[in-house]
């Protein structure tokens, strides 16, 4: 638990999904886990009360922080006087100001409550992140990562490891927490791919073809894809007969292909 130097005492507050980590080699290890090559700017996710921060501002990184929470941005401006904070929500946050249009890195003890949407964000934002690492609930950590084939395969996974290879780097307890989350944590690091700006399909089909095939995951494919191909098609092709878990990046950029083909 921390104190401003007005004596207020910061707690934790579930508006913000804040879970405050109190392990320093955890943050350390999370801190060392950017990879040294690329740009040297770098944006904290939801600092918090440093912990993390500390360990960065060691590196030579040209280093800011965004925080929606204004009691953190104080404690930040007292403590870290150095470090440039964003005072708003992350995912309002328009990338193209942070450093003037230049890529950045994102790393963070990211909040849970919006976990898949930072995901998402730095998919929307690819050009300008090349790399993210952070710490996430273990089961979106381990979906971010999964493989087809994997109970826990999804869309999440699909999408994300279109634009980014993706490691699962350690697990974290709930006791290396203040206060403890219900759950484990996971730290991952996404890398991104050097094709990014040539997925090989039409982006915004693929996306949404991964929406719709994992909307209903049970299902076989000629029947989640009856809105996009003909019937002919779809019973004509073994490869519809399987489910989405089933299906590799490659096959999805297929599919996406076969459907774009249709509909031209």
């Amino acid at each position: 638990m921390g104190f401003t130097n007005t004596g207020k005492q910061l707690k934790a507050k579930k508006s913000f999904g804040q879970h405050f980590l109190k392990e320093g080699p955890i943050a350390e290890r999370i801190a060392k886990s950017l990879i040294v090559e690329g740009p040297k700017e770098v944006l904290e996710v939801g600092p918090g009360m440093g912990m993390l921060t500390q360990y960065l501002l060691q590196e030579d990184w040209d280093l800011k922080a965004v925080e929606a929470d204004n009691d953190m941005v104080s404690y930040l401006a007292q403590h870290y006087p150095q470090l440039p904070v964003f005072a708003e929500d992350f995912l309002k946050l328009d990338f193209t100001t942070v450093f003037d249009g230049r890529p950045f890195r994102l790393i963070g003890n990211f909040p849970y409550n919006i976990s898949s949407q930072i995901l998402i964000k730095a998919v929307d934002n690819v050009a300008l992140v090349p790399e993210v690492v952070g710490m996430f609930q273990r089961e979106l950590a381990e979906r971010a990562a999964a493989k087809p084939g994997s109970k826990i395969y999804g869309a999440l996974s699909v999408v994300v490891q279109a634009f980014y290879e993706v490691d699962y780097l350690f697990t974290v307890k709930p006791g290396s927490f203040n206060p403890p989350p219900k759950v484990f944590s996971g730290v991952i690091a996404l890398k991104r791919r050097e094709n990014y700006l040539d997925l090989g399909c039409d982006t915004r089909l693929f996306r949404t073809l991964v929406r719709a095939s994992f909307g209903q995951r049970r299902k076989m494919l000629r029947n989640t894809m009856k809105p996009f191909l003909p019937k002919e098609v779809l019973f004509e092709d073994a490869f519809f007969q399987q489910r989405p878990e089933q299906l590799s990046l490659e096959d999805f950029i297929s599919l996406t292909n076969i459907v774009d083909k249709h509909r031209s």
